[in-house]
């Protein structure tokens, strides 16, 4: 380029400062995004009022450009194939393993699982508030490795204080057959004494 081309650009740059100003401030957009019509360069270096600049975004000799593109595609590709498994080896990692997933949150989020199991049990009358109470701190406790663990805990607890209500259920029934039995006992014992007292009595009679 020679000398007066330079010039002119710079002259060309200089001359439409303004109107690029004017015209990012009108149309709410930076100055890189103005674009001017360089056939009409002459008219737009006249335009010196933010109304004179409407006039000519108006007339499309002032236009904003459009938003460069930032393709999110490939992103959501690598996204897709990561929660496949992919990409995810050794050689990617940079962190620990604490470091990527915090052991705490593991334990936060197993605690608010169990919790919530516990707290919804609770209000459904699946568990009583004592059973509810050693749960609790049974899991804190680090009792319970899962949610399908505690439910079968708390299935296999249910099903034992059933199976032990029955067996004392059935202890009462054969105690009162037991009593029943006794008492029968004892009554006829009682009217098999008193019917032998009763011949006693009879044959000492006739003797004398």
């Amino acid at each position: 380029l020679d000398n007066q081309t330079i010039f002119k650009a710079v002259v060309s740059t200089q001359s439409t400062g303004l109107q690029k100003r004017l015209a990012a401030s009108v149309m709410k957009c930076g100055r890189k995004k103005v674009w001017l019509d360089p056939n009409e360069a002459s008219e737009i270096s006249n335009a010196n009022s933010r109304q004179n600049i409407k006039k000519l975004i108006k007339d499309g000799l002032i236009i904003k450009k459009p938003q460069t593109v930032h393709s999110r595609a490939r992103c959501r590709k690598n996204r897709e194939a990561r929660r496949m498994g992919r990409h995810t080896g050794t050689g990617k990692r940079k962190g620990t393993a604490n470091a990527r997933m915090p052991e705490k949150v593991i334990w936060m989020r197993r605690m608010r699982v169990l919790r919530r199991l516990l707290k919804k049990y609770r209000e459904d009358k699946k568990i009583d508030k004592h059973m509810y109470h050693a749960l609790y701190l049974q899991s804190k406790g680090n009792i319970f490795k899962n949610k399908r663990v505690l439910m079968e805990h708390i299935h296999k607890k249910k099903a034992e204080g059933l199976r032990l209500k029955a067996l004392q259920e059935q202890a009462e029934a054969r105690r009162a057959r037991s009593k029943a039995a006794h008492e029968r006992k004892a009554v006829r014992n009682a009217a098999k004494h008193a019917e032998m007292f009763a011949h006693i009595e009879d044959n000492v009679e006739e003797e004398s």
